[in-house]
């Protein structure tokens, strides 16, 4: 038990914690500081005692951050946050905002939101741009460390300070070139196709397709690529099947034919996440809620589309 009182915390001190976390290094956190090596063994004692936890012990030539040290700096990062926000005043007038939104998604994600986000953004706020990145399988650290301010993606990561919530949920459909073959009938006519899929990470197939293989459901992929956009030049002039999320049959997928899954399969949830320092921020509060109208948009134009 400490014997200080946390009154003796102050941003400076979470700072450096975060520094040395990240940095693994009392060098390198020292010159990302821009202060000597001795100031951060002298802070990083001084925070030891407050704590009470060594928070970093000798592995090699460098450190390791204890559990402790981990747990608090994700906490350290919500704290510095709020003392921004403190300082910060709480209104703003979207006219003036003047900065890049960075949000991770994957391209059946960002092709379906984000021009159409743009464009919304842009009618109140014209100084704001956006930035996309690959999510790929999203990680909590893309949050944490502010390598992006959204993540659009059916896989939330399961972290206490990540915070989601669901935009849409879409079915999947079998597609497939209509000059070159007809619809798959039956569960043995899709299982007999030859297959087309998407892998984001090494040895990791989407979600789906490892709930498909858990049921004993298991195709031949004949080919695999790194994201939706490259699935129309494996299916074009083929017999072969993709199966894919159906919004996309009215845009990446629409010069092909497609129809329902000849079996029952789950569907695909996406979710809006966010790390749980911004959950206040009103600036982050309305890109959150402007991609939420932008989504809700999407799907309702489509489900028209789609009716005969």
């Amino acid at each position: 038990m400490s014997n200080f009182d946390y009154s003796n915390l102050d941003g400076h001190l979470l700072e450096l914690l975060i520094a040395v976390v990240e940095e693994g290094s009392i060098t390198r956190a020292a010159e990302r500081l821009g202060v000597t090596q001795s100031a951060v063994s002298h802070l990083l004692g001084k925070l030891r005692a407050i704590v009470g936890d060594p928070l970093f012990v000798k592995s090699g030539r460098g450190i390791v951050a204890t559990a402790r040290a981990e747990s608090l700096a994700i906490q350290a990062r919500v704290l510095l946050e709020e003392m921004r926000r403190f300082a910060t005043a709480p209104d703003f007038d979207p006219a003036g905002l003047d900065t890049t939104f960075v949000i991770a998604a994957n391209d059946f994600q960002c092709d379906l939101l984000l021009p159409a986000l743009l464009a919304r953004l842009r009618t109140v706020a014209p100084g704001v741009g956006l930035r996309v990145i690959p999510s790929g399988i999203p990680s909590a650290e893309m949050l944490r460390e502010a390598q992006c301010h959204l993540v659009i993606s059916p896989r939330p990561p399961d972290a206490g300070d990540v915070l989601h919530k669901r935009l849409f949920e879409d079915r999947f459909r079998v597609f497939y070139d209509a000059d070159h073959r007809a619809p798959p009938q039956t569960r043995d006519d899709y299982l007999a196709a030859d297959h087309v899929t998407v892998v984001y990470a090494p040895h990791r197939l989407l979600d789906f397709d490892q709930r498909l293989a858990t049921q004993g459901i298991r195709r031949r992929f004949v080919a695999s690529v790194p994201g939706f956009a490259g699935i129309p030049a494996f299916l074009r002039n083929s017999d072969r099947l993709a199966t894919m999320p159906g919004l996309l049959r009215h845009h990446l997928m629409r010069e092909f034919a497609s129809v329902a899954l000849p079996f029952d399969a789950p569907r695909l949830p996406m979710y809006l996440i966010w790390h749980l320092r911004d959950r206040h921020d009103p600036v982050h509060a309305w890109l959150r809620a402007e991609v939420e109208a932008v989504a809700q948009g999407a799907v309702l134009r489509q489900a028209r589309a789609a009716t005969p």
